[in-house]
């Protein structure tokens, strides 16, 4: 007996028909690639995704959820594929139906953690603050040694495996370029992780674009970009979100909004797709979207300082999906990194398949994330390289603990970081 068909938004309707089958796309699906199953690859799950809106799928049903909840969204199908099929709105789709199917204690959870924490940034700052302490205090070292992590659920666990030194508060307060001789006027994007776990990258973004000549600004009432949200299932979150962001950044008359992370920027500029259907936001979501950059390709377009000191070692750089194939910004990063005199950029072995972060993947679906990681830190061991350089949060962590994990030496850092030391004094 068919079930009824799950509704979905009409103008995605028949989005899964854009499809020709041709194939093309499962050499670049990190999930087809180490298993070998068509449902677990993008042709695979539009597929199912077409039969869940035909009706001939539950929603509900655990072969769908799993197949749908082991993909990564690193968007690298949408990069092969000759048709243009969007895949990542079409996945999108399908995990807000699942998500009206998960039990009670589980939306409980996330209700949590994605509204009640990410969006707010005190409450958000002050669980980064008890982090810290806990991680000085040897606290950290007394819960390793006694094992109590193997007690904790799994997520847990994973969450505290995956946790770097968690630093001081950023310092964001550095005074704006000077009037004269400005060459533009930008408003950085703090996002929500970004100033608890890299500020340093924050205060590295700042300098460097005041070396370069431009004022920086930062609204007070932006927040959380709103992709785990999306990426969880709950579209409604991430249109509020979206709309205190859009509000926050069209106050002030700045040339661009800048984003030194990858995943925030990709949600960021589909701010347009995800208000289409608002009529109060959806122009000014399109202008919103209009305005973002990253920071490698905003810095590559203005044209740098070249005015920089020697740096020594050899560097490997690793597309963020986001970045890539979310944003299409592959050569800026590389082009930056290239005008450092004294750095060897080395090319990492494909530098475009995902390291298995993928937002909060490497927590939900740890197995697959550890084998798609292992795959990406043999490449990095080959390049011989000392630093290995990305443009995305995520990334930053799950290639740090890939190579903590096999007691490397090699240092994970953000490209803006690397540009902060060539123009600075300290070695």
């Amino acid at each position: 007996m068919n079930r009824p068909a799950a509704p979905m938004d009409p103008e995605r309707e028949a989005a899964h028909l854009d499809c020709i089958h041709c194939g093309i796309c499962l050499p670049a699906c990190p999930t087809y690639q180490h298993l070998g199953l068509e449902p677990d690859s993008p042709r695979g799950r539009i597929y199912l995704i077409g039969a869940m809106k035909e009706g001939r799928v539950n929603p509900a049903g655990a072969p769908f959820i799993r197949h749908m909840q082991l993909c990564l969204e690193c968007r690298a199908c949408e990069t092969a594929c000759p048709s243009g099929v969007r895949f990542s709105a079409m996945m999108d789709e399908a995990r807000v139906e699942i998500r009206k199917h998960r039990n009670a204690a589980g939306l409980f959870l996330r209700r949590i953690v994605f509204r009640g924490i990410l969006p707010r940034r005190r409450i958000l700052h002050a669980c980064f603050r008890l982090l810290r302490l806990y991680q000085r205090c040897g606290m950290r070292r007394l819960v390793r040694a006694s094992g109590i992590l193997r007690l904790l659920p799994r997520g847990l666990a994973r969450m505290e495996a995956l946790l770097p030194e968690v630093p001081e508060a950023a310092h964001l307060a550095v005074p704006a370029a000077a009037q004269e001789g400005v060459r533009g006027r930008v408003s950085l994007f703090r996002g929500c992780i970004m100033p608890e776990l890299f500020g340093p990258v924050h205060e590295a973004t700042l300098r460097v674009l005041n070396r370069n000549g431009i004022a920086v600004e930062f609204p007070e009432k932006q927040t959380c970009c709103g992709a785990l949200h999306l990426h969880d299932g709950d579209r409604e979150s991430a249109r509020q979100l979206a709309r205190r962001n859009i509000a926050a950044f069209e106050k002030n008359g700045s040339d661009a909004v800048i984003v030194n992370a990858a995943g925030c920027g990709a949600m960021l500029r589909e701010y347009d797709a995800l208000l289409a259907d608002d009529s109060a936001f959806a122009s000014r979501a399109r202008n919103f979207s209009l305005r973002v950059r990253d920071i490698a390709e905003y810095l590559d377009g203005i044209g740098i300082d070249p005015n920089m000191r020697r740096l020594q070692g050899r560097v490997t750089y690793d597309d963020a999906c986001h970045l890539l194939h979310g944003q299409g910004i592959r050569d800026a990063p590389r082009r930056l990194l290239a005008a450092i005199p004294g750095l060897e950029v080395v090319e990492l072995r494909e530098a475009d398949r995902c390291c298995g972060s993928a937002g909060i993947y490497n927590i939900t679906q740890p197995k697959m994330a550890d084998r798609i990681l292992d795959d990406k830190i043999a490449g990095i061991i080959r390049t011989g390289a000392s630093i290995v350089a990305s443009g995305n949060p995520g990334c930053l962590l799950q290639i740090q603990a890939g190579l903590r994990a096999k007691n490397l030496a090699t240092r994970v850092m953000h490209p803006i970081e690397l540009l902060d030391l060539a123009y600075g004094d300290e070695p």
